[in-house]
């Protein structure tokens, strides 16, 4: 727009012309960061959240009734899978089975109207229909609490962090279920049909927005049963000391950990072990641009009934997310997890894996964190916000061709042929394509199809051979599952 107007000068009037003032434009406010917390980016490697994610705040629930009951978190969530399994290496019967597992799960939390004391209880029901094998605690554990535990929170007792963030105080005693760092050692097993938890303490200083965090417990594991109430393992105990570092999380965020197991001999019933296990994990993304790492290293040392225990492993993934709205990512994987060197000697060499979920390393639940070297390329991608979407090529060998393949013929089987002593059966275990496609169908609806094709290796197939005096090219697995959560 124009606007007239009048100049003055020493003698004269002079009209000007000038453009009319604007107002400045109103620069785009960026978002306040509320959080110090960033996701790994890495394939399969985010903990559960606490408490589980298909439990709700019922006061921010869709329901205006309980809109009042901010105190009470609670939630219900079934699911069904159907699964064909053709000549599973992991049993020593070579056919097709098609099992039904069905698990149900109820939460309730109370938190809030009686802090610094709060509680939880989950239950869960697992059970496991029309399998050609034997019931066993992977499937069936029906009519179980698996969470169970008193809590006193104190919000601010450590003040507050830079963003303003409560630095809390948490100490639980009683039956918990959870999950830590990528998962690999500790994970309740969100994929297998039964849960694993502890009895005992865990302690945590600040919480996941801080900038700082230090988890710890002292806990037993707890013995699925089938047939009569879980009790925890009274000759074992898993403790730990977890450090989250997130002032950098932008780019990097530093975990650093320890964990050990300790296991009584039971007068002479089974082994002493005294396993120690100092960590480090780093994961991030390298600043302007979009390319993401998950490196991770971890060594072992004790003792292991009467030997000497040193193991170790080093984890690696580099990921990029290409600019587009499916947003796809593709990463490279390469794990590599000690076995043991010689049957022989008096060093052992296997890694323990302790209570870690083995989903990451194979979709097939073939592979567990033991004596083996795993690259792996995978590709994801979200067509559309109710779809997602992944693949991936795997490449298996043992570690040490002299111990074990520790799935191989060892589900439903008194005498295992997992191991070659000698190492004349070869070191190359498979190769794996699979696919996933997660769809939600409704927003309490959730399925899952997903596919994996295992060609087996050497090694796999001449000790099939050695046990069954046959062996296959490949297996197969398909599954259909189809999860349902009572809120939104």
């Amino acid at each position: 727009m124009l606007q007239i107007v009048q100049a003055t000068g020493s003698d004269t009037y002079k009209w000007a012309i000038k453009p009319k003032e604007q107002p400045a434009a109103a620069k785009p406010e960026t978002p306040q960061k509320t959080t110090y917390f960033q996701r790994a980016r890495s394939y399969a490697t985010t903990p559960e959240s606490d408490p589980p994610r298909y439990v709700r705040n019922m006061a921010k629930t869709e329901y205006p009734t309980f809109k009042d009951l901010h105190w009470l978190d609670f939630g219900v969530d079934h699911r069904t899978r159907f699964e064909l399994r053709d000549d599973d290496i992991r049993r020593n019967n070579l056919l097709t089975d098609y099992p039904f597992l069905l698990r149900t799960r109820t939460y309730v939390g109370i938190k809030n109207i009686l802090d610094p004391f709060r509680m939880a209880v989950e239950f869960q029901d697992s059970r496991g229909y029309n399998s050609e094998f034997p019931r066993d605690n992977r499937d069936w554990n029906p009519y179980e609490l698996i969470q169970t535990y008193g809590e006193l929170y104190f919000k601010d007792a450590l003040g507050k962090d830079d963003l303003g963030n409560n630095r809390p105080i948490r100490i639980r005693g009683g039956r918990m279920a959870w999950e830590a760092v990528d998962r690999r050692l500790l994970g309740n097993n969100q994929w297998r049909n039964t849960t694993n938890n502890f009895e005992g303490f865990r302690v945590t200083f600040g919480q996941e927005a801080n900038d700082w965090e230090i988890d710890t417990w002292g806990v037993q594991p707890v013995i699925r049963d089938i047939d009569d109430f879980d009790g925890r393992n009274k000759s074992q105990w898993f403790y730990g000391a977890i450090g989250h570092w997130r002032k950098w999380s932008d780019v990097i965020t530093i975990q650093p950990y320890f964990m050990g197991l300790k296991q009584d001999d039971r007068e002479g019933r089974q082994p002493e072990r005294d396993i120690y296990s100092p960590a480090i994990r780093a994961y991030g993304v390298l600043p302007k641009t979009n390319i993401d790492f998950d490196l991770h290293t971890i060594y072992q040392f004790g003792r292991d009934n009467s030997l000497k225990k040193s193991a170790w492993s080093y984890l690696l993934e580099f990921g990029y997310t290409f600019k587009h709205d499916w947003k796809p990512r593709l990463s490279a994987f390469y794990g590599f997890v000690s076995g043991d060197r010689d049957p022989n000697d008096n060093v052992d060499n296997r890694f323990e894996r302790f209570f870690g979920f083995a989903r990451p390393w194979s979709p097939d639940d073939y592979i567990v964190m033991e004596n083996i070297k795993a690259p792996k390329i995978v590709f994801e991608f979200s067509p559309h916000k109710d779809v997602s979407i992944d693949g991936g090529y795997s490449w298996f060998w043992l570690a040490s061709d002299t111990d074990r393949f520790n799935n191989l013929l060892n589900i439903s089987t008194p005498n295992p042929f997992n191991r070659d002593a000698t190492g004349q059966s070869g070191d190359f275990i498979g190769q794996s394509i699979n696919a996933r496609v997660n769809y939600k169908l409704t927003p309490l609806v959730d399925t899952t199809i997903g596919y994996s094709h295992f060609m087996n290796g050497e090694f796999t197939k001449n000790r099939q051979m050695a046990a069954l005096g046959e062996s296959r090219d490949s297996s197969n697995f398909f599954y259909v599952e189809v999860s349902i959560r009572a809120f939104k």
